[in-house]
């Protein structure tokens, strides 16, 4: 037997008897909702030691070979998923294990994302297709969707960034036409992670013509499946880092979708695609943390070995205090998405807290990165050291899921509705 397949075999029922008893314990005994605690519990622990243990076995080797090529890594996507770091989320009667919240996906993609963020994000951009059917599909729509993701290791996708409409939702060109008991899909979708390897898509598409019409109602949510006739990924697109993660544009051509593949009802897309953001940008922030963890780790180990006017460059205090600055950004951003994640799984409006965690750690891994970089100097330059990928993969996160720009506009609103409000 291989010592991975050993690693699933011991592992998952010994977490799987922990998730129990931690249920039944938190059942028996309601979790406080007050006061503070940083200490994780010793379920989480063991998920973060498992997480870590795959970073550093089936990640950082192969890491380096998927930047370069721009495979899509299925061999260590499926590793993830026989040792259960994928889909923890799903509910049990879909035949999950329905353990995870979202700080338990938070600390996976932490740690995930030390080793390589775009594998991380092939491993984990599954979730925020998932994730709308979660929260908004029935019993039947969750059982064979989220269902078929727990039988094998596939993988479900996001559907709603158009050519012309990313940040600007409501300008979604992408409709669907009522014919019967169908709905007649045409669009193009572009951006889309995992477009090209996903086995189903949550599409989001306009369903009310009239222009005057709000984007509340305007749009509806659609189960679409990759095999259906008239469904079309494009070629894969070259992005300037995080390789690995398969992005893609999708034409819907006359795609027929029966009925039974809406979510919750006609004009109910828009709240679900923005409510999903809720549960989707902590583990976004937490991959960004495990980035610029990462960029001090390697950081902080070269400024120890490289030597000038005869001391470690650490040893300057220039250096010093840019690995001061590096550590400052990575505590800080871990705790703004602990708090965001904490809040949404004890049923608590996040929506501020979330943007907050995703704005602040986006820009705390690019200028950890661009730190690296510095430290490194004409070796960071360099594709033959680490920094000068991890300078290239952090960009992403000031721009998916909403930029930064778009979080500031989101965080200022709440903050001036709730001030108008109080006066």
């Amino acid at each position: 037997m291989n010592p991975l397949a050993q690693i699933v075999r011991a592992t998952r029922p010994i977490y799987r008897k922990l998730s129990t008893t931690a249920t039944t314990a938190s059942a028996a005994k309601p979790i406080p909702t007050t006061g503070f605690c940083f200490e994780l519990t010793d379920e989480q622990k063991a998920l973060q030691e498992l997480a870590r243990k795959f970073t550093k076995d089936e990640i950082i080797p192969v890491a380096g070979q998927y930047d370069k090529t721009g495979e899509y890594p299925w061999p260590v996507v499926k590793k993830a998923w026989e040792v259960g770091l994928m889909n923890g989320h799903i509910p049990e009667h879909c035949g999950g294990i329905g353990n995870f919240g979202v700080f338990e996906e938070c600390i996976v993609a932490d740690e995930l994302a030390f080793g390589c963020t775009g594998i991380t994000t092939a491993i984990g951009g599954t979730s925020l297709g998932q994730t709308p059917v979660i929260i908004a599909g029935n019993k039947e729509q969750q059982k064979k969707y989220l269902g078929r993701l727990i039988d094998e290791p596939l993988v479900a996708a996001y559907g709603v960034t158009e050519p012309g409409a990313g940040s600007d939702v409501a300008g979604i060109k992408t409709r669907a036409e009522k014919k019967g008991d169908e709905w007649i899909l045409n669009g193009q979708k572009m951006w889309i992670t995992n477009g090209g390897v996903a086995n189903w898509y949550f599409v989001l598409a306009r369903t009310n013509p009239d222009p005057k019409c709000p984007a509340s109602k305007a749009f509806t949510g659609f189960i679409v499946e990759r095999e259906w006739p008239g469904v079309t990924p494009g070629r894969k697109e070259q992005n300037m880092g995080q390789r690995a993660s398969d992005t893609r544009g999708i034409t819907f051509e006359d795609v027929r979708i029966p009925k039974e593949n809406v979510l919750i009802g006609e004009g109910a897309g828009f709240k679900i695609a923005m409510g999903a953001f809720d549960k989707t940008r902590p583990p976004v922030a937490a991959g960004a943390t495990g980035l610029a963890q990462r960029a001090l780790h390697e950081a902080t180990k070269y400024s120890l070995e490289r030597k000038t006017f005869g001391v470690p460059i650490a040893r300057h205090q220039a250096v010093a205090f840019m690995l001061a600055d590096m550590a400052i950004g990575v505590e800080t951003a871990r705790i703004a998405w602990q708090r965001a994640a904490w809040m949404v799984d004890h049923g608590q409006k996040n929506t501020v807290m979330a943007s907050v965690a995703k704005c602040h750690a986006s820009e705390i891994a690019n200028k950890a990165a661009t730190d690296a970089v510095q430290v490194f100097g004409g070796n960071g330059f360099n594709t033959e050291y680490p920094v000068e990928k991890l300078m290239r993969d952090a960009k992403i996160y000031q721009i998916y899921e909403g930029t930064s720009q778009i979080q500031r506009l989101i965080i200022s609103r709440e903050i001036l509705t709730a001030a108008t409000q109080t006066n």
